[in-house]
């Protein structure tokens, strides 16, 4: 609206997200009065579904690579926004409303996730999908243990990994840019634990090939 780009110093009327903020923002008071957090998971969600629906429809290669990727950005926000709304004041409809509804979680999972009480229900939730059975394997508070945010980023390089076998699609571009997404995050790691004299755990960075 005229409103939201009128408080933006870039009018995102002006950008490519314009039909998500059409789609996320009714009224330019929502930008002051809604929680900032809350707005960006609507915005992804309302990428993530768009995204998810023209891969789906360039069909091929591109379709067969690219929808399973973002099928688990999907359910990797749904979980993520579940365990981040514990202890809010978030109601069960809200934090449904957030959840991109393109992954292998909708809809049952995504069902049973808005009901979560705690984060164990949460890991019961999806060891009852095979897709994500394994994914708290060596998931802990442990010192050797992993979190559950990198168990997520390794099985996200093994699908972008995986997308370099496939010939003449476009997946490529997409994994290519995470991918180094990744080792900037792997450049961080490196460098915060000399920072800090914690070279101890300076291998604990996502392998990417």
């Amino acid at each position: 609206s005229s409103g939201i780009n009128a408080e933006w110093p870039l009018r995102p009327g002006d950008t490519p997200l314009a039909p998500f903020f059409s789609e996320c923002v009714q009224d330019e008071n929502d930008l002051d009065e809604m929680n900032i957090e809350i707005l960006r998971n609507k915005l992804y969600k309302a990428y993530f579904e768009d995204f998810y629906g023209f891969c789906e429809s360039l069909g091929g290669t591109t379709a067969d690579v690219m929808c399973p990727i973002l099928a688990f950005e999907a359910d990797r926000r749904a979980i993520t926004i579940t365990i981040n709304s514990f202890r809010t004041d978030l109601l069960k409809d809200d934090i449904e409303n957030l959840y991109p509804k393109c992954g292998k979680l909708f809809p049952e999972g995504l069902k049973f996730l808005k009901n979560a009480e705690d984060r164990e229900e949460v890991r019961r939730i999806c060891e009852r999908f095979g897709a994500y059975k394994d994914l708290y394997t060596g998931v802990g508070d442990g010192p050797n243990d992993k979190t559950l945010e990198d168990k997520f980023f390794e099985e996200e390089v093994k699908m972008l990994a995986l997308s370099f076998e496939q010939q003449f699609h476009f997946g490529v571009f997409y994994a290519f840019v995470k991918l180094k997404e990744q080792e900037n995050r792997n450049i961080v790691w490196i460098a915060e634990c000399i920072a800090q004299k914690n070279k101890n755990k300076i291998d604990n960075y996502i392998p990417i090939f």
